[in-house]
């Protein structure tokens, strides 16, 4: 089986005291586990952040010092040496140097500097589990995952280096090996890999997706990814309180809610997991017997909606064409025009004289500069509008088509707000509401108040947030039949 920790699940002893009782547990159960673990908790976005200052100019000894310091402190805490992550930190030191010199961060460098936290948190930890008493050893991830290969290496963009993916079809060899070696444990880096040498990254929130692909290679029994909040809910349960953890949930439809705004799982882990059949468990760091959410091919057994959910920070453009019908071509015309400066379309409406669309310009990765170049493009074909501070609110389920008969009251909420764009999902698992994103909170809790607060006793549904979080913090658990795996 493969177990993936996050950041925050490897940063503290307390949490790879957690692990390793888990590891224990699993292999009291005739399991073979594999570790997948992320750095350590904000060290990629603090790399981020050394690679922009280094690309000025500017010296950065002191914020890789800091990087450093967190790592032994981690390693004094868990009593062993830093020495086996010593050997990344000297890389990492050299690659920036070189980017100082040059004024330049080129994909390449990039994925191999932000590989460096991966590296050294999984040195640490594997050294933790072997002096602990597990026979535990480390692989490097780019000797194991591969990455499929790309139509252009040379793409602008940069994501044949920074948002690559795998084939995780059954490995034989590699089975075959891992048993032969007879380690116990491995341990292993999420969210990188490697194509014809070379480091790649599998893209921001990747090492859920490493988890999944490893799963697929190894056929193994379950992946659990261990987070620091207990599954997925009927919405964000650190804004909506009386949110409602989802024990079950097909594949389709997690992944239709991680990608309408659930952060609790990668889009992309979800899919390969659904691609190798490999049941995905959601499990909670802080209180391992609560049940969490497990995600396989059932389906469910009639229409529903499951969730609520929420993206901040999407921008949209309506472009208006001056003819009394559509001319034939233009929605394929006005949407080159996006793929020609590498966006993304997430929602798309259209009439004869109008196409708008959004983007969640926190997957897009770009800035003003490029959207200022796209609509000087998209002005020779349409008068575009650029509209900003938007969010989208979407339900998200099952059949979602028959059950719009039943929203009637629910979207009352709506009557005093402008819905700059709707747009039902053509997979029929999500509709969404494209509002400002000043609003956009306060209809989120309005709809979940109107959807799931009546109590509903649909066996899917868990124990609410508040309650979880009260029993957590007196002791009292739930019971039996809401406890454990």
């Amino acid at each position: 089986m493969v177990l993936k920790f996050g950041g925050t699940s490897v940063s503290t002893r307390e949490r790879w005291e957690a692990i390793r009782e888990t590891l224990s547990q699993r292999l009291d159960e005739g399991l073979r586990p594999m570790v997948v673990a992320s750095a350590l908790s904000q060290v990629s976005n603090r790399l981020e952040h050394i690679l922009e200052k280094a690309a000025e100019g500017a010296p950065v000894d002191a914020e890789l010092e800091e990087i450093w310091r967190d790592h032994e402190k981690l390693a004094e805490d868990l009593g062993i040496s830093t020495d086996p992550a010593r050997p990344f930190l000297d890389d990492l030191t050299a690659l920036l140097h070189g980017v100082r010199l040059i004024h330049e961060v080129t994909p390449r460098l990039h994925a191999r500097v932000m590989s460096a936290g991966e590296m050294m948190s999984t040195r640490l930890g594997t050294e933790y589990l072997r002096v602990s008493g597990l026979e535990a050893r480390w692989l490097d991830a780019r000797e194991i995952l591969e990455a499929t290969p790309v139509d252009d290496p040379r793409d602008p963009t940069g994501r044949p280096f920074l948002a690559a993916s795998c084939d995780n079809s059954p490995d034989r060899d590699l089975q075959r090996r891992l048993a032969e070696e007879g380690g116990a444990v491995y341990v292993t880096q999420g969210f990188v890999a490697s194509r014809e040498g070379e480091t790649v990254l599998l893209g921001r929130g990747g090492s859920d997706t490493s988890g999944a692909y490893f799963a697929g290679l190894l056929e193994a029994e379950r992946l659990e990814i261990w987070t620091d909040v207990p599954g997925m809910f009927t919405t964000n349960p650190r804004k909506v309180a009386d949110a409602r953890l989802l024990r079950r949930l097909p594949y389709r439809v997690a992944e239709e809610l991680a990608l309408r705004g659930a952060k609790v799982l990668h889009p992309g882990a979800i899919r390969a997991a659904e691609e190798a059949a490999v049941p995905l468990h959601v499990c909670w760091t802080d209180r391992p017997e609560v049940e969490g959410t497990v995600i396989t091919d059932s389906e469910a057994s009639a229409p529903a909606v499951q969730a609520v959910s929420m993206r901040k920070d999407m921008v949209a453009f309506s472009m208006r064409v001056d003819t009394d019908w559509q001319p034939i071509g233009l929605i394929a015309d006005l949407t080159s025009c996006f793929r020609n400066h590498g966006l993304a379309i997430d929602l798309l409406a259209s009439s004869p004289t109008n196409l708008t669309v959004a983007l969640d310009l926190s997957t897009n990765h770009t800035d003003d500069g490029v959207l200022d170049l796209l609509v000087r493009e998209l002005r020779q074909l349409s008068r575009p509008r650029r509209i900003d501070g938007l969010a989208t609110i979407s339900l998200v389920g099952t059949g979602i088509r028959a059950l719009l008969h039943h929203w009637g009251e629910a979207l009352r909420c709506f009557e005093d707000e402008e819905v700059i764009l709707l747009s039902q999902a053509a997979n029929d698992r999500s509709v969404s509401f494209l509002v400002r994103e000043s609003a956009a909170e306060g209809l989120v809790e309005q709809l979940h108040e109107r959807l799931f607060g009546a109590g509903d006793d649909d066996a899917g549904f868990g124990p609410t947030w508040s309650e979880l979080m009260r029993e957590t913090a007196t002791g009292v658990r739930q019971p039996a039949e809401v406890a454990a795996h």
